[in-house]
């Protein structure tokens, strides 16, 4: 039997090809889990569900309408929720003498308002023998980059939100955790790949594990978080090789 046998999934941020979402889900296929994938784009969705078998919907997580019919029809059509993650982020980059009241909206719409409200839906329908929520964080939440304000504050809002969601739904026997990646090369990380080489190499110098991380780490990650194995709440998995132990890089370290 799998890790995750006879167990309901739901996996937000999944459309992104070669995403950690998309690893993840694959993973909790192999692992016997009954996984339902979400995203905006529903056409990538589509084909990545007939591939392993998991079923689409369509959801934005800005809006708490739509977060709240994705649980719906995942416990419709399963009975209930056992796992929620949560993969949905935005890349917003500005400092803040140019940043606008728009950019900040996107940043905390998505990232944090639709973030919490994924822990309050997803709870809500799970059984009352429990289950695994996993949130997705950043290393720029603990090391203070310039010129992410938005995307950096809204991840560490949601990392104190994590704990104070721990608490509150321990007694349910509902877990919530956090999930930190290092760099890593995805579709949303490809194209500062291409315009910048060096961006890897720049991480890999702060990255105290002799490599990069990988979808697969973070999938692992969450296996685990999501697996009954797991007798943790309201932690955060650093999945960097020790990238939190160093510093983020600057544009200086790029030119190095």
């Amino acid at each position: 039997m799998g890790r995750l046998e006879g167990k309901v999934a739901v996996v937000m941020g999944a459309s992104g090809k070669g995403s950690m979402g998309q690893a993840t889900a694959r993973r909790f296929v192999e692992e016997g889990a009954k996984v339902v994938i979400a995203a905006r784009r529903l056409e990538p969705l589509e084909a990545l569900a007939a591939e392993i078998g998991a079923t689409a919907v369509a959801c934005d997580i800005a809006s708490d309408e739509q977060i709240q019919a994705l649980a719906k029809a995942a416990a419709d059509k399963y009975g209930r929720v056992d796992i929620a993650v949560n993969f949905a982020g935005i890349n917003v980059q500005s400092p803040i003498a140019d940043i606008d009241a728009s950019k900040l909206k996107d940043a905390i719409d998505i990232q944090f308002t639709g973030a919490i409200l994924f822990i309050k839906h997803m709870a809500a329908a799970m059984p009352e023998s429990g289950g695994s929520i996993i949130m997705t964080s950043s290393l720029t939440a603990t090391l203070h980059p310039q010129g992410m304000t938005a995307y950096a504050a809204t991840k560490a809002g949601v990392d104190h939100a994590v704990i104070i969601a721990a608490n509150e739904y321990g007694k349910q026997n509902i877990r919530v955790n956090a999930i930190t990646p290092g760099f890593i090369p995805t579709e949303m990380t490809n194209g500062i790949i291409a315009a910048a080489p060096v961006v890897p190499k720049a991480f890999l110098r702060e990255t105290r594990l002799p490599r990069l991380g990988s979808v697969d780490d973070i999938a692992n990650a969450a296996l685990w978080l999501a697996s009954d194995e797991a007798f943790v709440t309201g932690i955060n998995l650093q999945i960097s090789g020790g990238a939190q132990l160093g510093k983020f890089p600057s544009a200086e370290d790029f030119g190095r």
